[in-house]
């Protein structure tokens, strides 16, 4: 028996065998019977062992757990091509089936950006899964780049839709059937258990199967989604769309000096000074008031005053996009949100003293790929109607296979799934506000979406992973105990790492719950109900926004 570790427990259920294996002998294309699936044909199925596997994978190549350790793994890798009857497409689904431990249970792990999975990001998730135990599983979409200019056109320039539904859709339900299939075929059972793990598009494929495959898998953690991708793909270009607008573009230092202000007037609303803001609902600051004010700027090594154009920037962000009459459109970035740099909101480049913007290929592709059809269309220096014609054509044609937001969840209850949701207030990505509206629409409709369905919100923390917030690691572990035991998630634990270089250990609660220091000692917060959010507002997304919404571009 070979040694596998983990940095997490491995939850193991009464009655179920951890100790199944799979010989190396069986490890072949012949050993395995093709899966049988609805409306698509098999095209060829590969199997090849792999052994003595020693790396280590840390968390943020596995959201949603800890960092794993596997020792001398083995595995039989097996890929299943197919395509469906009716289109001209081909789509690869790998599954890693333990050779010398299996707990009885399967792992579907999500993509990121604009892949479905089987990326190098993806396979280091696979391999780890597999270290604990689980059959791992990932498809790659039907397509095998983050660039959709590569695959979201047909030969003769227009839009290939049945590659882009079977990257939004399709695929998903097909990979779980495989991957069950295949581990019957293994193994001579199917999965006692089967479940999801992703974050952002890989979150959004995790409701995507609550949604359209709800008997899919029996658990599902689903975080930062990127549901609402026609709308949040459009509204996310909103900051540079102002940058634009003013012809202004500040260096990254005016933009960091107004975030450092917002968190040292914010950081105390919760009742203790830590550089953590808890809750941006109640953080209220205006950034004109830092119109003028001197600063030391790291980028041009000099003293500069904060423009007034700096200040429409940065509230344009935190509030979100609005049409040119001046209504909501979508979510901006909470308040002390990381807005410079790559893949962030207001990201400049700077050189000789002049400044450009950099948008993120997340809104110029999918405006030029997905709505315009066209590669040489720009959103730079178009109009605020224009803008906002883009914002609902996005809407209009893919909220039905990209929105991923129905929040009609019952035949997931119904079919006994869990799902686990947690959201970083401080991502700078996909605005949270977003998911948090979701979760409400799914309680509005279905009170009780508390016992089948919670939502954590994460306060300081970025995309999936990082800045200075909590990372729930546990939340994966939690989901299986939920499914397997029971035993809903009151909280998750989570460890704080804010500049001043101490570690807080903090509690994460459901939503709309809010931990809540005691007085005696802040180290500890208790889970409380926050009498000052309603299931039916989001105060700080439309408060703040209407508060100071003359963007005056």
């Amino acid at each position: 028996m070979q040694q596998i570790i983990s940095s997490g427990p491995i939850a193991q259920s009464a009655g179920l065998n951890a100790m199944t294996s799979l010989p190396p002998s069986l490890c072949s294309p012949q050993a395995f019977s093709y899966p049988h699936i609805p409306g698509a044909e098999v095209l060829s199925l590969q199997a090849s062992q792999v052994s003595n596997v020693s790396k280590y994978i840390p968390e943020w190549y596995y959201y949603n757990h800890g960092g794993v350790t596997a020792k001398n793994l083995n595995f039989c890798n097996v890929t299943v091509t197919y395509k469906h009857t009716t289109k001209n497409d081909t789509i690869n689904v790998g599954v890693l089936l333990p050779s010398d431990s299996w707990n009885e249970r399967l792992q579907g792990i999500g993509g990121n950006g604009y892949t479905a999975g089987l990326t190098s990001i993806t396979e280091f998730g696979m391999i780890a899964a597999a270290a604990e135990g689980y059959v791992a599983l990932s498809t790659d979409g039907g397509h095998t780049t983050d660039d959709p200019a590569d695959w979201g056109f047909l030969e003769n320039g227009t839009p290939d839709y049945d590659t882009m539904y079977n990257f939004g859709i399709a695929s998903l339900g097909d990979a779980a059937v495989i991957g069950k299939s295949l581990t019957e075929s293994a193994y001579g059972s199917k999965p006692r258990y089967s479940y999801w793990t992703g974050c952002s598009q890989g979150g959004r494929q995790g409701l995507a199967l609550a949604q359209q495959y709800p008997e899919a898998y029996d658990g599902i953690v689903a975080s930062a989604p990127a549901i609402n991708w026609p709308q949040l793909s459009i509204g996310g270009y909103w900051p540079q769309f102002v940058m634009d607008q003013l012809d202004e573009y500040p260096y990254p230092c005016e933009i960091n000096a107004v975030t450092d202000a917002v968190l040292s007037a914010c950081d105390s609303a919760d009742g203790v000074v830590d550089g953590v803001i808890s809750d941006p609902d109640v953080c209220v600051f205006d950034p004109f008031t830092l119109v003028g004010a001197q600063i030391n700027c790291s980028n041009t090594g000099s003293q500069l005053r904060i423009s007034s154009a700096t200040a429409k920037i940065v509230n344009a962000t935190w509030t979100g996009a609005r049409d040119s009459r001046g209504n909501f459109m979508w979510y901006g970035f909470n308040p002390g949100t990381a807005l410079t740099g790559k893949n962030r909101p207001v990201n400049t480049n700077c050189a000789n003293g002049t400044c450009t913007a950099v948008s993120s290929q997340l809104y110029n592709r999918w405006a030029q790929v997905f709505v315009e059809h066209n590669l040489n269309f720009t959103l730079r220096n178009i109009t605020h109607r224009k803008y906002d014609h883009i914002f609902r054509k996005s809407v209009q044609e893919w909220n039905s296979v990209f929105g991923t937001n129905n929040p009609d969840l019952s035949e997931f209850r119904d079919a006994g799934g869990k799902m686990l949701t947690y959201h970083g207030l401080m991502d700078e990505v996909i605005p949270p506000n977003s998911t948090r509206a979701y979760y409400e629409a799914v309680n509005a409709s279905d009170p009780s979406v508390h016992e089948y369905y919670k939502l954590f919100e994460a306060p300081m923390m970025g995309h999936c992973f990082g800045t200075k917030g909590g990372y729930p690691s546990t939340i994966f572990d939690s989901l299986v105990a939920w499914v397997e035991s029971g035993t809903a998630p009151t909280s998750l634990s989570v460890k704080y790492s804010p500049e001043d270089g101490k570690a807080y250990d903090r509690m994460l609660c459901p939503y709309p719950q809010r931990a809540k220091y005691k007085a005696s000692e802040v180290e500890v917060a208790d889970c409380k109900q926050d009498l000052g959010c309603s299931s039916n507002s989001l105060p700080h997304a439309q408060g703040l926004a209407l508060k100071k919404g003359n963007i005056s571009i």
